[in-house]
């Protein structure tokens, strides 16, 4: 599944959100969206899960839960 999160810290690298979404099972990719001319964080992601269960558990826990000082949005990408 491919879920998008957004209201990302933009000081918060690929490794970190890879790891935060760890927690909840198996992750095939995290990726933070960034500004192609400044190379800066736009502040939102996609996380690749493998496993739906593995991911509608990282959605239900992470969705509205506070990262480095955000408030995190996340859901199935669209």
């Amino acid at each position: 599944m491919n879920i998008y999160v957004g209201n990302i810290s933009y000081r918060m690298t690929d490794e970190e959100l890879r790891s935060t979404f760890e927690e909840h099972g198996e992750v095939t990719s995290a990726r933070i969206i960034t500004d192609r001319d400044t190379g800066r964080s736009k502040g939102f992601g996609f996380v690749e899960m493998p496993e739906q269960d593995a991911a509608n558990a990282a959605i239900s826990a992470l969705n509205g839960a506070e990262l480095q000082g955000r408030t995190l949005t996340v859901n199935e990408a669209r």
